[in-house]
């Protein structure tokens, strides 16, 4: 809800449990006030007047601004940098009214002299606790401007000394948070490589001592892949303050007469409720407006089984076991296309091989519909081999400087896909093969980064290359998905590279990671679900010794870990044992009927009593609850774990089977006693289920 004090010219914005107000202070400079649990009364809330505390701590770097520009005596971290026509490098601003629209704020600003306008939005997401900020700049003047910096918002936290979180990795180990305290001096989280980055994820967390239920916790995250930037600094003045938006390396564009631009959205709440109430927010938000209905399938990937080596035949004979064990999406990876037999051929040229499949792909894609199962195929429609006949024919259509040599990464280009030849060049590809083909699954990959920005086409946006590729490839999934609406697309990029709030419900799944080693995963999927919804995150079981550890871990342990996102299977099914592929049976059986519980439901990161050395996880919907137990190691002492389950009803009866007996207790007594687990042996693993009686 949106209340306005005119007289104090005060805005509040309401959610279910917290608020979030600004207003006009006396410099008529837009000022934060106040971001926390609900008060409820909009009219006790007051604009202090800020004095300078000297010529060098001038009123300007003291105040909250909530979107600060470049000019003036501003030194601090600036939101929006321009230069206008006529040279001019500074914004003043005024205040030019508000306008409400259901539950959109928009505070309308305009400088005081060029006619150049910045609405900031607030969207009040009143039932996630959420608050979405995003900035539309106008040019309506004759003469051009030149956006150099432009960020989606600035957030005020009244605290210092805080704990921020984020990610770090790199490819095969992406997603694991690390932890930092907030002092003086400034800590920058971004990526420069286009795509979101197997680095620092697009969000922060920043908490003051919070745990999983406890604790206050400030939150964002950017609706953004690509290049993006954040800042968080404590300042000199007694708060913390965060900004995030496109990333200003090598950005820059000009805003003709007459134009807009918008950026990316910032998704941005409060809890006190500890880091729990934040996932259970950002997932719910996510669940129930970005990704579409309906239950993710249990999929087998044939890569690891043949990798570029595929033909018809040994597709089929996948296809037939993966049905054996309950798959019910056959997904054929790289190698079916082009002279695809290694990483130095075949992108760009997207036709069916016809030396492995002789009669094109309809012989595989009726074998799989006659099974009952779903069709997938793997592309990489945003890269090209430079062997290949289409960059021989185009060698115009990548990004390119023309007196520089050529600059390969895994023996491909990127293709320039800001240009309008090109994008639909790859509409009309992922068009055709969607309209000549029954296929209902596309695996979407980008296997390297981004570089030489030579996209003349773009003239004096050059620098806005980055920004404007992802737009492309949003603008092509789109469209495609209005005239395939049955299509799900997985975004992949080298594994987890584009995992972010603004690719997520364009696309329909994230690859969490291209390392499947299952204890690996566990920390991977863990750091994943503080941000992110289960249901987006793939998961496979592959064989082992694993590629990347080279650790062997038991089939059942490999299963748990991969059950606890939507399931996949990547191993070479053709050579399981029998022992084996019973076991996938009854694992994949047991999936479907846990797996709206799992895609669907809470998801909570659960804290034991004791050792540290186990893995707890549960899942609860409608009053029924999973709990997922790992060991990896036994530890000296062989010592069992007490664990309080979550989010039952108190009063509810619930039967579960434990140590191979039923066992019928309270829904308080599990959430306050707990229930004991003993694992012993290493790689131990269980997942128990709580059926309200």
């Amino acid at each position: 809800m949106i209340f306005i004090n005119e007289e104090k010219r005060i805005f509040n914005l309401r959610t279910e449990n917290t608020e979030y107000v600004f207003g006009l202070d006396n410099e008529n400079l837009i000022r934060h006030i106040y971001w926390g649990n609900k008060i409820n009364n909009e009219n006790d809330f007051e604009m202090d007047v800020l004095c300078e505390v000297s010529t060098n701590d001038p009123v300007y770097e003291i105040t909250p601004e909530e979107y600060p520009v470049f000019g003036g005596l501003r030194y601090s971290e600036n939101c929006l940098k321009v230069t206008f026509d006529d040279k001019t490098r500074d914004i003043v601003y005024k205040y030019d009214g508000y306008e409400v629209d259901g539950d959109l704020l928009v505070i309308k600003l305009k400088d005081v002299y060029y006619n150049f306008t910045i609405n900031l939005n607030y969207k009040v997401m009143e039932k996630y606790d959420l608050i979405e900020r995003y900035v539309t700049i106008t040019n309506e003047s004759d003469q051009s401007i030149v956006i150099e910096e432009i960020y989606s918002g600035q957030l005020h936290i009244p605290y210092e000394n805080l704990i921020f979180r984020n990610t770090h990795g790199h490819w095969g180990a992406e997603q694991q948070m690390f932890k930092q305290n907030v002092s003086y001096g400034k800590i920058t989280i971004e990526n420069r490589k286009g795509v979101s980055g197997h680095n620092n994820n697009p969000y922060f967390i920043l908490d003051k001592n919070a745990t999983e239920t406890s604790g206050e916790v400030f939150y964002g995250a950017l609706r953004m892949s690509g290049n993006f930037k954040g800042v968080i600094e404590q300042t000199p003045y007694g708060e913390t303050l965060v900004q995030m938006g496109i990333n200003p390396y090598d950005f820059q564009f000009t805003l003709n007469p007459k134009e807009s631009f918008t950026t990316p959205p910032l998704l941005c709440g409060y809890t006190d409720k500890g880091f729990e109430k934040m996932s259970h927010n950002l997932h719910n938000f996510a669940k129930e407006n970005l990704l579409r209905e309906g239950l993710r399938p249990v999929l087998y990937n044939s890569w690891e089984a043949t990798e570029f080596n595929v033909t018809c035949e040994e597709q089929i004979k996948l296809a037939r076991e993966a049905k054996k064990i309950g798959t019910e999406l056959f997904v054929v990876d790289d190698g079916w296309f082009g002279q695809r037999n290694s990483i130095h051929n075949g992108l760009g040229d997207w036709y069916v091989n016809k030396e492995k499949f002789p009669k094109g792909l309809n012989p595989l894609i009726e074998e799989v519909k006659s099974l009952g199962m779903k069709f997938g195929i793997w592309v990489e429609p945003e890269m090209v081999n430079p062997l290949s006949k289409l960059y021989i024919d185009n060698p115009d259509w990548i990004y390119h400087f023309k007196t520089r040599e050529r600059t390969t990464s895994r023996g491909q280009y990127v293709l320039n896909i800001t240009k309008k030849e090109v994008k639909e060049f790859i509409y009309n590809m992922l068009d055709n093969l969607l309209s000549n083909y029954d296929i209902d699954y596309i695996k979407w990959d980008v296997n390297r980064p981004i570089c030489e920005g030579g996209a003349t086409n773009l003239g004096e946006n050059e620098r806005k290359m980055a920004f404007d590729h992802i737009q492309a490839v949003y603008d092509i999934v789109k469209e495609l998905k209005k005239k395939h609406k049955n299509v799900l697309f997985e975004a992949c990029a080298s594994g987890g590279g584009r995992i972010d709030l603004g690719i997520l419900g364009i696309f329909d799944d994230f690859w969490t990671s291209d390392n499947t080693d299952a204890y690996d995963r566990l920390f991977i999927q863990h750091t994943y679900s503080h941000i992110y919804p289960i249901k987006a995150m793939r998961a496979w079981v592959t064989d082992c010794p694993n590629f990347l550890s080279q650790r062997n871990i038991p089939l059942r342990f490999r299963f748990h870990s991969a059950m606890m996102g939507t399931l996949g299977i990547g191993g070479n099914i053709l050579k399981w044992s029998n022992e084996d592929m019973k076991l996938a049976k009854d694992m994949v059986e047991e999936y479907k009927s846990i797996r709206e519980i799992v895609q669907e439901g809470d998801f909570f990161r659960l804290e034991n009593t004791s050792t540290n050395n186990y893995h707890l996880f549960e899942y609860t919907k409608d009053n029924e609850a999973l709990l997922f137990a790992f060991l990896p190691q036994t530890q000296i002492g062989h010592r069992p774990v007490r664990v309080k389950l979550r989010n039952l009803d108190e009063k509810g009866m619930y039967e579960y089977k434990i140590n191979g007996e039923t066992m019928v207790k309270s829904g308080s007594y599990l959430m306050n006693y707990g229930v004991n687990i003993h694992l012993r042996g290493d790689y131990q693993s269980e997942i128990i289920r709580f059926d309200r009686r």
